[in-house]
């Protein structure tokens, strides 16, 4: 073995391990990637891959003699000029970089994120073979050892500490884990809380990663390259509520913002582990624990069902009609009420051990 914690015994895992063959039996049927169940959807979205750009979608012209377009045309020159630079230096910058070169040319940091995501999609290449990087706020535990791009060696497998996640996810290598598992926890505060609670070396060996809220793309990179290297099960720790989905969704299908790049970023065989909104019924969550779903809740959640990849997932509609017609939502910490350890204790335990995700 790599690692040094001892987790459960061997037989916690069953449900896992045949989980994980069943990955793997799908994967060498469909001769790639493992699907999300149902049938291949036309337009904006496969269910072996996610949301991807189709080819007669609407299209933007930028001109260089249209006084509309012409600052947008000369930014996306001047960014065009300093990426031909890292790329003839093999070098490379971050957005936050770029914007500082000249703040007050870009006039903010949101106009240079666009423009960057403007000429990937616009080359139909990754942003990272214009050698530009984003800042990484994700962190990574675990059963998990690798080599940074610069030789760095990194361990994961720290106790209660946690590893940021690397700014050049395709710089790494020499990866190596026994983990059983990825699980990927919406918030911070409660991955910490399972940090503290030792879980990692509990339910060893296993991974934790968080995006801290919607997840920047070196964390869903690094998700996705953990599925591709090891092909482990991956499952989703949300709040229940429309926004805990959406996160969720990110990590499974993608974003309609990046769909040109769904091939290197999504990971549609991720399962959701909790929080369910049935579970709150079967744990008998008191009402005052509970918090009323808003008015653009409701509308993101109605958002969600129309969406085409719900079609592919009826224990997921099934949950989120659950919350509909209960008109509630409800934070993992929630949890706290049955008692201050239970979701590190008992539920995730139960969950992992006897198979309930959807």
């Amino acid at each position: 073995m790599a690692f040094a914690p001892m987790g459960p015994e061997a037989s916690f895992f069953e449900v896992l391990d045949r989980h994980r063959a069943s990955l793997l039996a799908e994967l060498r049927r469909a001769g790639g990637e493992p699907s999300g169940g149902g049938t291949r959807l036309a337009s904006r979205f496969e269910d072996s891959v996610g949301l991807q750009m189709v080819s007669h979608c609407t299209t933007r012209k930028i001109k260089s003699d249209s006084p509309k377009s012409v600052q947008k045309f000369a930014l996306i020159l001047k960014i065009l000029s300093m990426i031909y630079k890292l790329v003839q230096s093999n070098t490379y910058a971050t957005k936050r970089d770029i914007y500082y070169t000249d703040s007050q040319l870009f006039g903010n940091q949101t106009i240079v994120d666009n423009i960057i995501s403007d000429i990937s999609c616009m080359l139909k290449v990754p942003r990272r073979s214009l050698h530009i990087l984003s800042t990484s706020k994700g962190l990574i535990a675990g059963n998990l050892r690798y080599i940074e791009e610069d030789g760095t060696k990194v361990n994961c497998t720290g106790g209660a500490t946690a590893v940021a996640v690397p700014s050049n996810i395709q710089g790494i290598r020499n990866l190596i884990t026994d983990a059983k598992f990825v699980l990927i926890v919406e918030k911070d505060a409660t991955f910490q809380r399972l940090l503290d609670d030792n879980f990692c070396n509990k339910m060893s060996p296993c991974i934790m990663v968080t995006g801290k809220g919607v997840p920047d793309l070196n964390t869903r990179l690094l998700v996705k390259k953990l599925w591709d290297t090891f092909h482990t099960p991956v499952f989703t720790l949300v709040d229940a509520d429309p926004h805990g989905i959406e996160i969720m969704c990110i990590y499974k299908y993608g974003s309609m913002s990046m769909s040109f790049e769904a091939h290197n970023l999504t990971v549609p065989a991720i399962r959701w582990l909790g929080l369910l909104p049935s579970d709150l019924k079967r744990l008998n969550i008191p009402k005052d624990s509970l918090i009323p779903l808003t008015k653009r809740d409701h509308m993101k959640l109605d958002s969600i069902l129309r969406r085409p990849y719900v079609t592919c997932q009826p224990f997921w509609r099934k949950e989120m009609e659950i919350m509909a017609d209960s008109k509630m939502k409800a934070e993992i910490q929630a949890l706290t009420f049955l008692s201050s350890d239970y979701l590190s204790r008992v539920y995730l335990p139960n969950k992992l051990r006897f198979g309930g995700w959807i």
